[in-house]
């Protein structure tokens, strides 16, 4: 009797390893998940300018992405790369098309004085635990420039026409730290990321608010202001872990 069951509950389990899908499904919990290469990710960016610069201009927005690239297996060592796009100023005014035209047809003109940044440098992390904290410093580049376009009146369309009326480059270098919350959400590492960046740009010529005036024949003066340009920037964002 007792043989009889032995039998039995060997074939069951034979049995077992026969039923479809079964081999697959081990194959996958034995197949190895793949190393954390990076962390990438983006955010929201408040710019908060300091020193000279506030006399100028208050407080700027934009976006930011950023790619942390490991060194170390452990992530503790890494090389990471910063771009991000700043508002810092914003006219919008309604004219007419031509002069031949005239008011007729009406357009909507908007100037816009913007930040563009990469910079590039090492980083230090602390990986594991609720918070991680990080901190790097890099070198690189900023773009300030004053760009004006129209489109039509409430219009979604890209615009009519657009240019550049003024822009300046700068070296420029940048100091920050955060922290990286990683979230419970599948496999792939999923983190709330907070920072603050001191983004050293030294003197840059750049136009304001009201720093292009329009003369009747239509010709324009622009009025440059040259200072110290440095911002301290919040960012509000998220990351991800990149695997290969």
């Amino acid at each position: 009797m007792r043989t009889r069951r032995t039998l039995a509950l060997a074939a069951v389990a034979g049995g077992m390893t026969l039923l479809p899908g079964a081999a697959s499904i081990a194959a996958q919990e034995l197949e190895p998940v793949k190393p954390l290469r990076a962390v990438a990710g983006a955010g929201l960016n408040i710019a908060r300018p300091v020193g000279e610069f506030q006399d100028y201009v208050g407080t700027g927005w934009g976006l930011s992405g950023h790619f942390a690239l490991r060194l170390d297996p452990a992530g503790v060592i890494n090389l990471r790369a910063d771009g991000g796009f700043i508002v810092y100023g914003h006219e919008k005014k309604r004219v007419c098309f031509s002069s031949t035209v005239g008011c007729r047809i009406e357009l909507d003109l908007t100037t816009s004085n913007n930040i563009g940044y990469f910079n590039f440098g090492p980083e230090l992390a602390v990986p594991g635990g609720p918070v991680q904290p990080y901190f790097n410093a890099s070198l690189g580049f900023s773009w300030f420039g004053t760009v004006s376009s129209v489109d039509g009146i409430g219009s979604d369309d890209e615009d009519i026409a657009s240019t550049t009326n003024f822009e300046d480059f700068t070296f420029a270098w940048q100091a920050g730290t955060g922290v990286r919350v990683p979230l419970p959400i599948g496999t792939t590492p999923i983190f709330i990321d907070l920072g603050a960046r001191y983004n050293l740009n030294g003197r840059v010529e750049y136009l304001t608010e009201g720093g292009i005036i329009d003369h009747p024949d239509g010709s324009i003066t622009l009025n440059p202001i040259t200072s110290d340009a440095n911002l301290l920037t919040f960012i509000i964002g998220a990351s991800f872990g990149v695997r290969w």
